[in-house]
């Protein structure tokens, strides 16, 4: 039986930490690290990059850290693989031959692109009635372009906006040799990039649970959390673990929390395969290790999802600080005045949210204080500009007692538009540059003449357990973790239980109806369940609750990264039996 291929990841967004990456090189062996730099709204802050300067577009932290750890990769035969050139892999690629050169390194660089669909923007449909020719326009690809790459003795492989898993999956087909049609190792694969795309989040970053993570690590758990690594087997399962020695943990739930973020129905398509996470095993492997098994997958559809950005106007806001009494009465004066400041030439949106309550008797100022927040959004940079902010300046000493706010007047900032779309994967050129220059067509996935869920859930998952009345009022989150993210406009949150007794509660007591109940921002929008068994889960996507994207949404939370909290911290109804 041949060994597993290690693959690590340092970088779960443009950000995320630098030292990572030589992190993950000196902490143990790896044969493969990965680095994951795009999300919607990268791929927007990229392109307003690209515009000022048509020789950038990719994410320059990725080259500075190869100029600290390149050589190490080389000495230790680790070959990286990243979607670091955003809209310029190219750029990148060329960069990298030469920082390789100037250090004195022998690097066979390749490189992947073909998701720019941005010149045929009007010939793919491609163009928004109301916003016009978009500023980006990338289809998500595979894993084939990056296998090709590998198979060609590339040691640093670059592309641009591939699926997240992608970066795993095209090592993993390239080292096992598997073919396009090998639909369950694929889906395997995929379910581990899935895993290890968000880096720590993978490791006790961001989970419900976090004080136990905590308490593991000791110290306060100040250390860093270490990135994860999977290894991959040549059936396409897989054990997720970190490298000895290092922060954070690797359990059941951990993974659980990141295999439900940001997903959609329980089949997730890909370009390459469409992996089925109501087949997804998991099992403890030891310390900080969780074997993923029994990954079903099946041909992925007949069109490829593109990211669209579009350039969708400036926004603003300002925050009024309301303290002690009245706050109430302060917050409609605020409001009252500043509608009259703005008069009828007012921004096209213009959207005011509370945040926090004024404690009763408070001993501090903060327990005395609450937050009110008006956002402005037009297409004419003067309506939301200083005329905006300078009127809610101009109330200090004219407004309510206590008038404060928490931050000066500014002028504004662009924001942009996302939308999905959806081409035919015959429309998308998918190429791939070998370390020598040549450029290899990837030919189309197959089409999918429709394939449904593969399974019914496990005969060992009881049935969802009848609903009480009486029982022991405690906080969700007491029998339940939950993840949530965005998904473009949509957001999901996906909750799991910790026992099955629990989940054959959870799945009979927290329906669509049930979410609206808990969440009452979600009563106007569409709210779509899914069941996970297996994973003792179930995931939620509310549709258009994040407006048009990240950067146009004018919610407190605009990602949508802590509604599975504000779930979690709901009072419910628990049955004494399941507790």
């Amino acid at each position: 039986m041949s060994r597993p291929l290690r693959v690590g990841n340092a970088s779960g967004f443009y950000g995320d930490r630098f030292s990572a990456v030589r992190e993950m090189l000196e902490d143990g062996p790896l044969d493969v690290l990965t680095g994951d730099y795009l999300a919607e709204l990268t791929m927007l802050i990229l392109g307003r990059s690209k515009l000022k300067d048509p020789g950038g577009g990719y994410a320059g932290t990725f080259l500075r850290q190869m100029e600290d750890a390149l050589g190490l990769a080389v000495e230790r035969g680790v070959k990286i693989v990243t979607n670091a050139g955003g809209l310029n892999p190219r750029g990148l690629a060329e960069r990298l031959g030469e920082l390789a050169g100037r250090l004195g390194l022998d690097v066979k660089v390749g490189h992947v692109h073909g998701d720019d669909l941005l010149p045929r923007a009007q010939e793919l449909g491609l163009r928004d009635e109301r916003y016009g020719q978009p500023l980006t326009a990338n289809a998500y690809l595979g894993a084939w372009g990056i296998a090709e790459c590998l198979k060609a003795g590339a040691d640093v492989v670059v592309t641009g906006r591939v699926t997240d898993a992608s970066l795993v999956v095209g090592p993993s087909a390239a080292h096992f040799g598997w073919a396009r049609d090998d639909w369950d190792a694929l889906a395997g694969a995929t379910a581990a990039g899935h895993v290890l795309e968000c880096g720590t989040q993978a490791t006790g970053g961001n989970f419900a649970f976090f004080q136990e993570i905590y308490k593991k690590a000791g110290a306060g758990g100040v250390r860093p959390a270490g990135f994860p690594l999977a290894e991959i087997h040549a059936d396409g399962s897989s054990v997720i673990t970190k490298h000895d020695g290092t922060g954070g943990a690797v359990t059941v739930e951990t993974v659980t929390a990141q295999l439900l973020y940001e997903i959609g129905a329980p089949a997730y398509a890909g370009p390459d395969v469409i992996t089925h996470f109501d087949t997804v095993e998991l099992a403890e492997d030891g310390p900080d290790r969780v074997r993923i098994s029994g990954v079903r997958g099946s041909p992925p559809p007949a069109t490829t999802k593109v990211c669209l950005n579009h350039l969708g106007g400036h926004r603003n806001e300002m925050t009024f600080v309301l303290t002690g009494l009245d706050i109430e009465a302060k917050a409609a004066l605020v409001r009252a005045q500043m509608d009259a400041a703005m008069g009828e030439d007012r921004p096209g949106r213009v959207e005011w949210t509370t945040i926090g309550a004024a404690k009763p008797d408070p001993q501090t100022q903060g327990e005395a204080t609450a937050l009110l927040r008006c956002a402005v959004l037009d297409a004419d940079p003067e309506k939301v500009g200083r005329a905006f902010s300078n009127a809610a300046v101009e109330l200090a000493l004219a407004g309510y007692p206590g008038f404060t706010m928490t931050s000066p007047p500014g002028k504004g900032s662009p924001f942009g538009v996302y939308r999905p779309a959806f081409v035919a994967n015959e429309q998308v050129e998918h190429l791939a540059v070998r370390p020598d220059g040549t450029e290899i067509v990837i030919p189309a996935p197959a089409r999918d003449e429709g394939t449904g869920p593969l399974h019914s859930p496990p005969s060992a998952v009881q049935a969802p357990l009848a609903q009480v009345e009486d029982g022991k009022r405690v906080p969700l989150g007491d029998v339940a973790g939950a993840r949530s993210g965005d998904k473009g406009g949509d957001a999901n949150i996906g909750v799991w239980a910790r026992t099955d007794a629990q989940f054959a509660w959870l799945r009979g007591y927290l329906t669509e109806a049930r979410l609206r109940e808990l969440l009452p921002e979600t009563e106007k929008h569409r709210v779509v369940r899914y069941e996970l068994p297996n994973l003792r889960a179930v995931n939620f996507v509310i549709e258009g609750l994040l407006q048009d994207g990240v950067s146009a949404s004018t919610r407190f939370d605009p990602q949508g990264k802590a509604l599975g909290e504000w779930l979690r911290s709901r009072s419910v109804i628990v049955p004494e039996v399941v507790l």
